[in-house]
This record gives structure tokens, C-alpha cells and sequence, in this order.
């Protein structure tokens, strides 16, 4: 027999209401991620205070549903309201944080993305059942969303912050090196090198057709006749060394066989070479991720995609949840001697490893 413990009503009262806070908040989500699809905070960001009617002709809307939306936005402290007039506005600090304007950080493109997960919600409860994972094709929404936010950061600091942070890097490519991209999505990082350094040669390696042909399409628009494009297990990645600087954005917590890839990698690295690795940042031991509060989004992304997706029928699963101690483990395990680990302001949510065998 068991004895019930004496219930804290008012922790059980606090911790009701955090979650009612929490629902109201994640319906708010819905509605930011509506208002980012449909350019919503990009109109309000150039108008003066407007009535429903004139936002909703601004942006060439049907107005009854902007109104409604608008009343989301008001209660939820995004959209500022003038009741005298019923004029509404986006104050210039938060269209700083829902607009184009804030690059990598938009937050209205962040609940776009996380909205597209609700399309595989019925498929990750049958997960929870029965084990296996989903296809990565079932994700419709999410690679679009990613590789927008992936656009916006490479577009914001590629170039300018992130391989300067390996040392005399930048005077490598300018001469010509080769250069691969593991996990390349839809190849915009390539391509952005591949402009700024013709003297290189570059490849992305990517197991989607989708997303190779797409980053095919952008070279040929830039016209570029140093990037090339390959569909490609990364977990299939062996010598002979062929590359003497290698990438993976944020890819390598994705893997069911990172120790695989990571081999992969290290034995692709000519002598001298340099493994570059942008990951989630954060501890591998739950506890020490507490205070962290983009711990339960991390979590929750890896849960709703990245798990299920290196879990997916046919491939047998070995992923772990990384985290920087597990990283360095990893890179260590692949050969890997010399790890360090950066950071750079524009890109909280992730390490920057900058790996030699």
C-alpha cells in the first residue's frame, strides 16, 4: 500500500495557471505564425496607427480576419491599440523581433516553423507507441521554414563572422581550396562561398532531391561553375582525403549514425585540414540545462523532428541527444585531436566546433 502525499495547493493553484499561460501563450504562437505568412507585421511595421480596414487593404486582406487576429495580437501584448480611434500599431521594439529586420532572430518566422510540426503530430504519437520514426519527407512546412532561417543566418554572418573564426581560413580560400558541406539542405552556404571565393572549389552532400535540386537551381542562378551539388547519405562518406576544410550547419545532431558521419569526416580531411561543426548549443546532461531557456524548445524540436527523423524505418537508430560534452566525445571518437569551441552573438542557439585530426 501506498500513502498519498499531502497535495501544496498552492503550488497545485501556481502551476494551473502557468500552465493556462502556457496554452494561451502557444495560441498566440499560431496566430504570430499566421501573421508572418500572410506579411501581416511587415505592413503594420510601415504604417502609422491604422484601423483594421486599412491594415487589412495594405496588405490585401480579407479584413473580418484581420480584425480577429488583430485581437489576439492586442490581448497578447504584440500590437498596441488606440481604442478612441480603433487604431492599431507595431511598435518599432517588436517589429524589430518580427520582421525582416532581425534576420536569423525573427520570431515570426521561428513559430512559423514550429507550427509546421503540428502536420506530423498524429505520426510522432504512433512513434510514442510503438517506437520507429518519421519519414523525412512527411515534413512538408519545416524544411521550407529551416532553410529560410538557415538563408538568414548564413546571409547575416557567414561571410563576415563565421569562417573568420578559424584562423587564416579566409586566406586559404581566396587562394583555392576544396570545400565540403555535409548535410547541405538546400545549399545557400555553398553558394554563398562559392561567390565570395572563386578560386574554390566546393560540394554539398545532401540526402534530399528536393533540396539538392533546389541548391542546383541557385547556382545556376548565381551562375556559378564552382558549386556542385550531390545526392548523398552522409553516412556513406569515406577517403581518400579530398577536402581541406569541411562544414555541417547544424546536421550532425540529425544523424542515426553521427559516429559514422563524423568518421566519414575526419578520414575526407586532407593533412592540415579543418572540420568546422555548428551545433545546438547546450549541456548533454539534463540537469545542467535547467536554467537554459531555450532548453525546452531544443528539446522539444529534437522530439518532434530531429529524433524521428534519424529514427525512420529502415536506418537503425544510434542517435543521442549531443550537447557539448557529448560533441566533443564524438569528434574525439572520429579523430579528431585539437577542439575548440566558439561562439558568435548572432547565433545563440548554437557551439561552433572547430575540429583538427
Amino acid at each position: 500500500m501506498t500513502t498519498a502525499t499531502a497535495m501544496d495547493q498552492d503550488k497545485a493553484a501556481a502551476f494551473g495557471g502557468r500552465m493556462m499561460e502556457m496554452i494561451s501563450s502557444g495560441t498566440l504562437m499560431m496566430m504570430t505564425s499566421v501573421g508572418h505568412e500572410v506579411g501581416l507585421f511587415e505592413t503594420m511595421a510601415g504604417m502609422r496607427p491604422a484601423t483594421s480596414q486599412e491594415i487589412a487593404t495594405a496588405a490585401g486582406l480579407n479584413e473580418r480576419y484581420v480584425r480577429e487576429w488583430l485581437g489576439a495580437m492586442t490581448t497578447g501584448r504584440i500590437v498596441d491599440y488606440d481604442p478612441v480611434g480603433a487604431r492599431f500599431s507595431l511598435p518599432a521594439e517588436h517589429a524589430a523581433s518580427l520582421t525582416t529586420a532581425a534576420g536569423p532572430v525573427n520570431m515570426g518566422l521561428w513559430a512559423w516553423s514550429f507550427i509546421g510540426f503540428g502536420e506530423t503530430l498524429d505520426s510522432l504519437a504512433e512513434c510514442f507507441r510503438s517506437g520507429g520514426g518519421i519519414p523525412y519527407s512527411k515534413f512538408t512546412k519545416f524544411p521550407m521554414v529551416m532553410a529560410a532561417i538557415s538563408a538568414a543566418n548564413y546571409d547575416a554572418s557567414l561571410i563576415s563572422t563565421t569562417l573568420p573564426l578559424v584562423p587564416g581560413l579566409v586566406e586559404r580560400l581566396k587562394a583555392g581550396i576544396d570545400v565540403a558541406d555535409v548535410g547541405c539542405g538546400s545549399g545557400h552556404a555553398i553558394n554563398l562561398m562559392a561567390k565570395q571565393f572563386p578560386n574554390s572549389r566546393f560540394t554539398g552532400f545532401d540526402f534530399s532531391e528536393v533540396s539538392v535540386n533546389a541548391a542546383r537551381e541557385e547556382a545556376q542562378g548565381l551562375q556559378l561553375k564552382n558549386a556542385r551539388f550531390e545526392v548523398k547519405d552522409v553516412a556513406t562518406l569515406s577517403g581518400p582525403p579530398a577536402y581541406d576544410f569541411i562544414t555541417a550547419f547544424d546536421a550532425i545532431h540529425d544523424q542515426a549514425h553521427p559516429r559514422k558521419v563524423l568518421r566519414g569526416i575526419a578520414d575526407s580531411l586532407r593533412p592540415g585540414g579543418t572540420f568546422l561543426c555548428v551545433d545546438i548549443a547546450g549541456s548533454s546532461n539534463l540537469h545542467e540545462n535547467m536554467d537554459n531557456p531555450m532548453a525546452p524548445m531544443m528539446y522539444s524540436a529534437s522530439t518532434m523532428h530531429c529524433m524521428t527523423v534519424s529514427a525512420r524505418p529502415r536506418r537503425r537508430r544510434s542517435r543521442e541527444h549531443v550537447g557539448e560534452q557529448k560533441a566533443h566525445e564524438l569528434f574525439r571518437e572520429a579523430g579528431f585531436t585539437n577542439i575548440e569551441t566558439k561562439r558568435i552573438d548572432s547565433d545563440p542557439s548554437n557551439n561552433y566546433y572547430i575540429c583538427r585530426k
